[in-house]
């Protein structure tokens, strides 16, 4: 395959933070619509490639698939603009950031994409007590824009491997308007600590249907195996609490 623009140089001396790492899943529901991708090196030629397969890991054309996607002219580019975004996308309500299903992010807590990938951050944007009544597994909880500004920008994650991705994907409850918030934050923030168009995290991506979406279709991955809605008649003082901190 041709070769990828390498991304730009970031401090090597920062201190990366030991994140608990979660197992990736699998696809929401089996993907039956074939998108067609273009061939690496043979423009001439046009593949279908079956997103689900990716899934599979008996199958042997997984690592060539997902090589011809990074190939492909046609993808959209990561933040830094020094190459395409890894994961496949979804529509969703704003269309300035990247969504991806809860079958996407399942694959990637499995390992589906680890030889691209060094490290996945699962952000959880839910209030704490949300979070410990049910969360995916792996997922940090950083409710508020000073967690996150401490978790990821104080001692930004730092790929040993230059080859390889480092990841964030932000969620909440449905992914309407915390998760999404706290993307636009990260990106806004790193931004203004680099010379345009550096990043320490050039690839952030929303999970579409949030946690509620992810839960029902894949509660294995969640620990406890549960889910707490934010508006839990139990929790009305706490809600109201973190209501008040995130203004």
């Amino acid at each position: 395959c041709r070769q990828l623009f390498r991304s730009p140089s970031v401090p090597s001396g920062v201190p990366r933070p030991t994140l608990k790492r979660g197992q990736p899943l699998d696809r929401d529901t089996p993907v039956k619509a074939k998108q067609q991708r273009r061939v690496a090196g043979s423009p001439d030629q046009e593949a279908l490639v079956e997103l689900g397969m990716w899934l599979e890991p008996s199958r042997c054309a997984q690592f060539e698939e997902i090589r011809s996607l990074l190939a492909n002219d046609d993808q959209e580019l990561i933040g830094d603009f020094s190459k395409p975004h890894l994961l496949p996308m979804v529509e969703g309500k704003d269309p300035g950031l990247k969504y991806i299903s809860p079958g996407t992010l399942a694959a990637v807590l499995m390992g589906h994409f680890s030889s691209f990938i060094e490290s996945s951050i699962v952000v959880d944007c839910r209030y704490p007590y949300e979070y410990e009544g049910g969360h995916i597994k792996g997922a940090v909880n950083l409710p508020l824009q000073r967690d996150v500004d401490e978790f990821l920008l104080e001692q930004p994650m730092v790929p040993l491997d230059a080859s390889k991705r480092v990841i964030v994907i932000f969620h909440c409850e449905f992914s309407v308007e915390r998760g999404p918030k706290m993307c636009k934050f990260l990106r806004e923030r790193d931004r203004s600590c680099h010379e345009y168009p550096q990043l320490h995290y050039p690839e952030l991506y929303v999970l579409k249907g949030g946690y509620r979406e992810f839960f029902f279709q894949f509660p294995s991955h969640c620990e406890p195996r549960d889910y707490r809605p934010m508006e839990h008649q139990a929790f009305k003082e706490e809600l109201r609490k973190f209501r008040g901190h995130s203004r």
